[in-house]
């Protein structure tokens, strides 16, 4: 079954403007208010912490054919605790247990949180689940290049075998590394953090 692919941001080609410019190049989207947000400053508040909601997203687009505004999940997830807003206006999130109980409850998603898993176990994973979103580090759209870190981004693992982990990466730069891409588990290993939450059928 094809999956639909949505990036975080609403025009998905504003990927290297963003790491380049950052909320400047945001408030240039010209799709913002496609993602829920009542305002400008909304979206590109909450454009670089959503990368879990356009997993979710595309999730159930895949399960039913409706695209839902990100924004529209992301303060939905909020009610459940899934992020945390400080009265400055800081989002922290994506916190799994909360998003588990948020997609349960709201669309009759079975979920759990997995952690202390190395890449090699994905396939296991995805032997019982049909998707796995999977924290990495966001410089895996640069393969070639070695991170400073593991996670603090989120992935949507479709497939993981032996050979390969295949994924859409909602803040990839280009249709090749935003789309079914497909990395040597050693390769997808060195951005992943070892936890993520497993989607059911």
């Amino acid at each position: 079954m094809k999956v639909p692919y949505f990036s975080q941001w609403e025009s998905r080609g504003l990927t290297l403007d963003v790491l380049e410019h950052g909320a400047a190049a945001l408030a240039r989207d010209p799709n913002w208010a496609a993602s829920g947000a009542a305002t400008i400053d909304e979206y590109v508040t909450w454009a670089d912490q959503v990368c879990g909601m356009a997993c979710l997203k595309m999730i159930l687009a895949a399960r039913g054919g409706r695209a839902r505004p990100i924004l529209e999940l992301a303060r939905a997830c909020t009610a459940y605790g899934g992020y945390t807003v400080s009265e400055a206006g800081d989002i922290k999130g994506l916190i799994y247990a909360p998003f588990v109980e948020f997609v349960r409850r709201e669309f009759g998603l079975e979920a759990e949180v997995v952690v202390d898993i190395r890449t090699g176990d994905i396939a296991e994973v995805m032997r019982r689940a049909r998707y796995f979103i999977a924290s990495v580090h966001p410089g895996i759209r640069w393969p070639e290049r070695a991170p400073p870190s593991k996670g603090g981004h989120l992935v949507l693992v479709l497939e993981a075998d032996a050979d390969a982990i295949v994924f859409h990466n909602p803040s990839g730069h280009d249709v090749a590394t935003q789309e079914y891409v497909r990395l040597p588990p050693a390769d997808f290993d060195r951005f992943f953090a070892g936890r993520g939450v497993a989607v059911y059928p």
